[in-house]
């Protein structure tokens, strides 16, 4: 049973940063995937940016050179998202998920966390 616990959230003001920090923990095999999505009042939950345990990430567009994705060295099924010169568009309710197998080669499937609220305001 693979579960996935997030902290960190809470309010910045414009321009400031906040980081998040999600754990999963359970058997998870190699090959998966970390990454953080969001849902902004009245939108469409978007991906923000994700992490290979190989190494290999990826961002939204309105996210690049702001915020930064990357795994804990040691613990490595420890994610997080620093996010810098935030903007109000970047509030919404932040998710973890990771993406990891039932068994060594076999189906994938997705575990969220709880969310976290982050805001931006002055």
């Amino acid at each position: 049973q693979v579960q996935v616990v997030e902290s960190g959230g809470g309010l910045v003001q414009p321009g400031g940063s906040l980081r998040l920090s999600c754990t999963a923990s359970g058997t998870i095999y190699s090959g998966n995937v970390m990454g953080w999505y969001r849902h902004p009042p009245g939108k469409e939950r978007e991906l923000v940016a994700s992490h290979t345990s190989g190494g290999s990430t990826n961002y939204a567009e309105s996210v690049k050179c702001r915020f930064s994705i990357s795994r804990d060295s040691i613990s490595r099924n420890t994610l997080y998202l620093q996010m810098n010169d935030m903007k109000s568009e970047d509030a919404a309710v932040y998710y973890c998920v990771i993406q990891t197998r039932y068994s060594k080669g076999g189906q994938s499937y997705n575990v969220w966390g709880q969310g976290s609220q982050v805001t931006v305001s002055s």
